[in-house]
């Protein structure tokens, strides 16, 4: 059964969605750049340290999770190794691929920003709201009363 096209209210949720992930996103760059990184490079320390079950990531692995290109991740993590933030291994089981590490300093600027983006995150707690189908047909019959 196909949906109901979307309603004004549909378009006015969807709105302030992107409006609110984008007022997130730009509290992210503005709290990187205070920490003398970018935001993508806080989302790679990010990955690496929030990877499953353990304390690094490859690259194809941190490319998914970035949504990247390999060689886009690749110069990424060159410019974090730079900054002393990351270091490469070589793979424990496939010596062919690349392990990406926390150093101290990349820990300790992650520990500095992932606290002020959990607190935003929480300030911002309910905001993030899409309405589903059985909502969608909800407010529609109420509509037609």
């Amino acid at each position: 059964m196909p949906l109901p096209p979307l309603s004004k209210k549909d378009f006015e949720t969807l709105s302030d969605f992107r409006y609110q992930l984008r007022r997130f996103l730009r509290f992210s760059e503005a709290a990187t750049h205070r920490h003398g990184i970018t935001h993508l490079q806080y989302q790679l320390l990010l990955h690496v340290r929030g990877f499953p079950d353990r304390e690094w990531a490859t690259v194809g692995e941190l490319a998914e999770r970035l949504q990247s290109h390999h060689h886009g991740v690749v110069s990424l993590i060159s410019r974090c190794e730079k900054l002393g933030l990351v270091q490469r291994q070589v793979g424990r089981n496939d010596r062919r691929e690349v392990e990406v590490h926390l150093t101290p300093t990349g820990n300790d600027v992650l520990n500095a920003l992932v606290g002020q983006h959990r607190d935003e995150l929480l300030r911002l707690q309910g905001i993030f709201h899409v309405p589903g189908p059985d909502e969608r047909d909800a407010n529609k019959q109420a509509g037609e009363r």
